[in-house]
């Protein structure tokens, strides 16, 4: 049962992990999305309409369907779909100074308006009687373990028995994290978050960097929508099911004090603490209703004791929400 709690943990912590970690990029550049919940729910339904074009074309035959081809499809249009997000949203807010929390709010609504829209449109086309969409054969190849994985007993298990995408996310989120401390690129990117006027006075384009910081982050969002269906859904799409996931990605960027490697930690913490109702007998349903709370208790616990601390390392970059205007400069 500790294994199964575990494991049951990690899968509901990566789609989160991938959330937070598109999150920190974009919120290193100084930009506030709070349309992840959106981007990551457009992330999936775009990566849903991939998966079902192309098993229509094969036929819904899995012997006719190259395995490559169906995480390639979907990988592909999930990136093109979310960066597409980012890109709408990076117009808004830096080239035309959109107010950056109305703008986010505004591209959740739309993202699950689309979503909610191509989901229904591809459920009527399948004329299925139930209000969802399997696609359990593109999602067996994005469910692929490792061969050994069941040779190797608990540790094999806890190690190696996860989709791809899971260890994905991890490489992710430390590359993310050695790119913001150790290179250029990543020292750049800080200081355009801390302070635009003075990185472009030192020859940072500043607008470049917000621009490709967005897009790039929304990306990574939106394969935590992917890895959602296709893992965890078992390929099943329904609309409404995606649940307030990207909300606990924004509220783990606040919990990883802004650190990817943190998140890695903290995401499995909060598939736990979302997962603990389910392992609670004898409780009632109203006192394991109350569990699904704790990611967000524990979230202000730690927002509670960072403001006490009044450590800069741990604060949120100093222009976050804050539109820059080069002509004031």
């Amino acid at each position: 049962m500790i294994i199964q709690f575990i494991c049951r943990a990690i899968l509901l912590g990566v789609p989160l992990l991938y959330g937070s970690t598109g999150e920190i990029v974009t919120e290193k550049a100084g930009h506030l999305n709070l349309g992840i919940p959106g981007i990551m729910y457009v992330g999936a339904i775009s990566g849903v309409v991939g998966s079902f074009l192309y098993e229509n074309s094969c036929g819904n035959d899995i012997a006719n369907m190259n395995p490559i081809l169906a995480v390639l499809i979907p990988l592909a249009c999930t990136l093109v779909g979310s960066m597409l997000m980012g890109l709408i949203y990076s117009f808004l807010t830096v080239t035309l100074h959109a107010n950056q929390n109305v703008t986010g709010l505004a591209l959740t609504t739309f993202g699950i308006g689309l979503g909610n829209f191509l989901g229904a449109s591809l459920i009527n086309i399948t004329k299925s009687e139930l209000p969802s969409i399997a696609l359990t054969k593109t999602s067996s190849f994005f469910a692929a373990k490792l061969p050994f994985a069941d040779s190797l007993g608990a540790v094999g298990k806890l190690l190696f028995s996860h989709d791809f995408l899971t260890y994905l996310a991890i490489i992710i989120a430390l590359i993310v994290s050695f790119i913001l401390k150790k290179t250029r690129v990543g020292l750049n990117l800080r200081s355009v978050g801390e302070n635009p006027a003075t990185a472009d006075a030192a020859g940072i384009n500043v607008t470049k960097y917000k621009y490709v910081a967005t897009c790039i982050g929304s990306a990574i969002a939106g394969l935590g929508g992917l890895q959602y269906v296709m893992a965890y859904a078992s390929g099943v799409w329904s609309n409404n099911a995606f649940g307030d996931r990207g909300w606990m990605a924004i509220a783990l960027v606040i919990f990883a004090l802004w650190n990817p490697s943190i998140a890695i930690l903290g995401s499995f913490l909060f598939g736990a603490l979302c997962n603990a109702n389910n392992y609670i007998q004898g409780l009632g349903t109203e006192t394991q209703e109350l569990f699904k709370m704790l990611p967000y208790v524990v979230t202000i616990i730690v927002l509670i004791i960072t403001s006490m601390r009044k450590k800069r390392e741990h604060q949120p970059p100093q222009s976050l929400g804050l539109s820059y205007f080069r002509e004031e400069r």
